[in-house]
């Protein structure tokens, strides 16, 4: 046999020991876990019935069960094991800091007579503080006893924030409160100092434990369940109410709490229940749609209007093929793009599972990691942490493959959320709209997830006939536009967030008291920019909410058109445009479109208007950006437009939320201008003053334009 005949023969035998150690390896799946951690309380060492039994009913061999639970009792041994050296460790450097502390106090002893050295062992008496201090280690001793037995686990695995928190002086706590009241936002619009910055989560969690792994597999599995009988429960569950002419589920409170054995009565007078059901199809394979839910920066993308950010803290179980009993903890910011309603900040449990063939299930539940130290706090995650605002319960969806890459959406939303956040309240302008459950309802995520489909579609048929009024535009080119057409929006999406990372700052104006009126005053926010696709320097964004008394279409429809832009637009002085191309963006193409606008006046013709107009069931936005002629052509030929800086403005459009007969339309104005170019500059109050009277000036036109500049909300 040849040399390279051994050769194969021995790369084969290695592959195919990799295959067999390969086999050989099993991931267990959360129910699995449940019920193993379940039985390992009662009986940490089961007898062969007990493993048969176990094996049967969880569908694994004898010999996995026999493991799992060696393992299990290993890996408690070590955990116990870690936990007493850590403990014993602190006490043997406290002691030995006590011995030095004491040594160095034997040396500078002064004699209380004489003022010299002190030779008399009865002025310092180091057996007398050896005594005290072993008196000191069996009061500890006995307070760690008593709390042993009222925790029900050893002091040792008390977790180290609490230590941290118990050791951490009232002079601590006084000075950080006093920084935080002096780190408020100011006028002097010295704003550079991080507020505005478009990065980060504001809290971050860190990764889950091994101890804590199981508890959430718990509460995963728990969640899934009600999940999928909430999703197909009946009328007994669900209620009919019409909102604004339109039909949709909301959960009747009172019977859930009777169906699910939840204890209703232990909610605070300030918890506020939203309850949402409801279902569509969307053109998207459900393997793909599982695929984006699973992926935190995916989600993100795929709903910009909704979730202002979103990271993955850690990945429990990554599942087969990171699809099915795939479990994450999640982190997330919701947002309705306007800066007068605070976000929701959720940190939660996803888990997806594939039911049969052709049917998945995504599950959400929010978890608070500071109180899953504690098993039996962790337990009862049906209540909210009282330092939370909002808390998400059993929610998600269930998804089923149907014919022509179609799938079936059916979409279950269910929330507490705690009112009475006196620094950071909801407007009056929106208070309708969210607390009606419109702004995050299950409607709304379906809408948007709908929309976010077609244009994906839309990406993808890159031979989709499209009118171009000018040069013909290839199909790379059209694929090209329709990215940076992406990156436009959802630059725009992030930069009306409400979070606590974005520090606005509200000028003098209409509503900017806090009252009532039809808006709410003009807000600012200063941040510099550095990210890839915008322009480096000092970016300077303003917005304004409005209350007007006309449908939403009608102002969409309004906005949107070119024949009436120069009503509104300032910077167009009075002067038309025209449409140059435009390219559908969704099933509706005279609806939902990307164009690209062109000023006829003489000095503004190398520049050029990019535009994006979408309109769902549950709102509408226009947004747009000016760009050159040279990275036009740059789109328009195909090439890559990550490097094409973008600054958005323009205008979101969501119903009042009040469902009545004189309902109008909440309109938010934004704009973005670049003050410098220069990272360090200072930002000058002429920027802000020109700011202000722009977005005046816009709103006042769109006012008189649909004859309602005299209508208060």
């Amino acid at each position: 046999m040849e040399y390279g005949d051994d050769l194969a023969v021995a790369a084969g035998s290695d592959a195919a020991v990799a295959q067999r150690r390969k086999k050989r390896y099993h991931r267990h799946t959360p129910r699995q876990i449940q019920q193993l951690e379940a039985t390992f309380k009662e009986c940490p060492h089961p007898d062969e019935n007990q493993r048969m039994h176990l094996s049967r009913e969880l569908g694994l061999e004898p010999r996995q069960i026999k493991f799992w639970f060696q393992n299990r009792r290993t890996q408690m041994k070590a955990q116990h094991e870690r936990a007493d050296n850590c403990f014993l460790r602190a006490e043997n450097d406290k002691i030995r800091c006590e011995n030095i502390a004491m040594r160095e106090a034997l040396k500078n002893v002064i004699c209380p007579t004489c003022g010299g050295p002190h030779t008399n062992d009865d002025y310092f008496d180091e057996h007398k503080l050896r005594m005290e201090n072993a008196h000191l280690k069996e009061e500890l001793d006995r307070v760690s006893s008593l709390t042993s037995k009222y925790l029900g686990r050893p002091i040792t695995q008390l977790p180290s924030s609490m230590q941290q928190s118990l050791s951490m002086s009232s002079l601590d706590l006084s000075m950080g409160a006093a920084a935080a009241a002096m780190g408020g936002p100011s006028l002097d619009l010295d704003l550079l100092s991080g507020g505005g910055s478009s990065s980060g989560m504001p809290a971050a969690f860190q990764p889950v434990s091994d101890m804590e792994r199981p508890m959430m597999a718990d509460m995963a599995t728990r969640a899934m369940d009600e999940l999928i009988r909430l999703a197909q429960a009946g009328d007994h569950v669900w209620a009919k109410a019409d909102n604004g002419g339109c039909c949709r589920e909301v959960l009747s409170v009172d019977a859930y709490d009777t169906v699910f054995g939840k204890p209703g009565g232990s909610r605070g007078p300030d918890v506020h229940v939203e309850g949402s059901r409801d279902s569509c199809l969307v053109l998207l394979p459900a393997h793909a749609l599982v695929d984006i839910f699973m992926d935190s920066s995916k989600w993100a993308d795929f709903f910009p209007t909704i979730v202002a950010k979103a990271r993955t803290v850690d990945v429990l179980v990554s599942g087969m093929a990171g699809r099915s009993e795939s479990l994450v903890l999640m982190q997330e910011e919701l947002h309705v793009m306007t800066p007068v309603v605070p976000t929701r900040e959720l940190c939660f449990l996803r888990y997806c599972r594939q039911i049969e063939q052709g049917l998945w299930a995504v599950a959400d539940v929010s978890v608070d990691l500071l109180q899953q130290r504690d098993h039996a706090a962790a337990s009862r995650y049906y209540g909210a942490p009282p330092q939370a605002r909002a808390r998400k319960l059993p929610s998600g969806c269930l998804i089923a493959d149907m014919s022509n890459g179609y799938s079936k959406v059916t979409w279950v939303e269910h929330m507490e959320t705690t009112e009475g956040d006196n620094k950071n309240p909801i407007n009056p302008l929106y208070r309708d709209l969210v607390l009606s459950g419109a702004a995050f309802g299950a409607h709304r995520w379906l809408a948007a997830l709908q929309r976010a489909c077609d244009r994906h579609a839309c990406l993808v048929a890159a031979s989709m006939p499209h009118r171009d009024i000018a040069a013909g535009v290839t199909a790379e080119g059209k694929r090209s536009m329709m990215r940076l057409s992406e990156r436009m929006v959802s630059s725009f999406c992030g930069s009306l967030s409400a979070s606590q990372a974005h520090r606005w700052t509200t000028l003098s104006g209409p509503g900017s008291s806090g009252g009532g009126g039809d808006d709410v005053g003009v807000r600012v926010m200063v941040h510099r920019s550095t990210d890839p696709g915008q322009p480096n320097g000092v970016v300077l964004s303003a917005a304004t909410s409005i209350w007007l008394p006309v449908p939403c279409d009608r102002v969409y429809a309004f906005v949107r058109d070119e024949n009436t832009r120069s009503q509104w637009d300032v910077l167009s002085h009075g002067n038309p445009v025209q449409e140059v191309s435009r390219i559908p963006n969704g099933s509706h193409p005279a609806a939902s479109s990307i164009s690209l606008l062109r000023g006829l006046n003489a000095s503004q013709n190398s520049m050029l208007i990019l535009q994006e107009s979408s309109t769902d069931a549950t709102g509408s936005q226009v947004v747009y950006a000016p760009i050159d002629l040279p990275a036009a052509n740059v789109v328009m030929s195909g090439e890559d437009p990550s490097a094409i800086p973008l600054l958005p403005s323009g205008f979101t459009i969501l119903p009042d939320g009040s469902g009545g007969p004189g309902s109008g339309s909440l309109v938010t104005v934004a704009f973005q201008i670049l003050v410098s170019s220069l990272p360090s500059s200072r930002l000058n109050e002429e920027s802000v003053a020109t700011v202000n009277s722009l977005i005046g000036t816009t709103v006042e036109q769109i006012k008189a334009a649909l004859n309602c500049s005299t209508t208060t909300h």
